[in-house]
């Protein structure tokens, strides 16, 4: 694995989601459990993309800096287009959690706690695949095939599959759950376990995290392959889809709330994803120039909200997040 990116970018990079990730949980002890309004959802989805562009500019001006304006455009881009990529594939992770927010009855107040954690178990392992994929690569270049080919099947079954609605007790995760951990049938606040008949064990709230979890790792083997379509450099593999998860908490409650608007972006989804792969099997004989590939996903992204917009089931209006 070979990046370009100085050691102190690094540094600057960890720092920020250290403390990121401190504010979130001091901001979240000071507020309690509640239930997050759609302009607050707006206020943070705002704040962490201007947040992402910062780093962004950031990340430019180093590279800039020690290897000239050329490759600062090329890594700034690589950066966009993977952060942009990392955003459209995290909108299937956003359904499915709240499917399961569904299916345990979650209240709306207590969901906030379980994506904060979901994050953190989601950056950990995350990271731990990023390295493993860029080892792979750097080993074995047949590999991108072996992702290309995966990636334009993944993308042609969730086209087809767009319209099914998903059936979480058939969830092997949640069927293994249940058989080697009681679970009470009742919450106890936000706790992750309680006492029933003397004994401790978990409650539904636990069950919902390790869900959450297990789900981001399934939706990570898709999307981590996806942005290596991209680049090959493991420092932007790494920051664009980090910073694409530090926003996931807030761009939740925000789609949540607007989840009939968006009903056909499955299909959008399902396009980039062969798109992806197509760019990945292509790459030895004709590599896809990054801001083609940044163009591509941001026309796909946006016709496709568009025409669900236009197309959209007439809804009543919501204050808040209600589910």
């Amino acid at each position: 694995m070979h990046t370009l990116a100085p050691l102190w970018l690094w540094s600057v990079f960890i720092v920020f989601v250290l403390l990121a990730l401190f504010v979130d949980f001091v901001v979240l002890k000071k507020q309690g459990a509640h239930e997050v309004t759609v302009p607050e959802a707006i206020r943070w989805s705002a704040i962490w993309v201007a947040l992402s562009f910062a780093f962004n500019g950031l990340l430019w001006w180093a590279f800039a800096q020690d290897q000239g304006t050329a490759v600062a455009n090329t890594k700034a881009l690589e950066f966009l287009t993977g952060y942009l990529i990392e955003k459209s594939l995290a909108v299937d992770n956003i359904f499915v959690f709240l499917m399961i927010f569904t299916y345990f009855s979650v209240p709306p107040a207590y969901q906030k706690r379980v994506l904060m954690i979901g994050i953190i178990l989601a950056i950990v392992l995350r990271t731990v695949m990023i390295l493993i994929g860029g080892w792979l690569i750097a080993e074995f270049h047949w590999i991108l095939y072996v992702f290309g080919a995966f990636l334009l099947l993944t993308g042609i079954k969730m086209w087809r599959g767009a319209d099914e609605e998903a059936n979480l007790e058939d969830n092997p995760a949640l069927k293994i759950l249940r058989k080697v951990m009681p679970v009470s049938k009742h919450f106890d606040g936000e706790h992750f376990w309680t006492m029933q008949n003397g004994v401790r064990i978990a409650t539904p709230l636990l069950l919902v995290v390790a869900l959450v979890g297990f789900t981001d790792v399934i939706f990570a083997v898709d999307s981590i392959p996806a942005i290596y379509a991209i680049t090959a450099d493991p420092f932007i593999v790494l920051t664009s889809n980090i910073f694409a998860i530090l926003g996931l908490r807030a761009m939740f409650f925000l789609l949540a709330a607007m989840a009939a608007k968006f009903h056909l972006l499955n299909y959008g989804l399902a396009v980039i994803l062969v798109f992806i792969g197509t760019k990945m099997l292509l790459i030895d004989l004709y590599k896809i120039p990054v801001l083609v590939s940044l163009g591509v996903v941001i026309g796909i992204l946006a016709l496709t909200m568009i025409w669900s917009v236009k197309t959209a089931p007439k809804i009543g209006p919501s204050k808040t997040v209600s589910r």
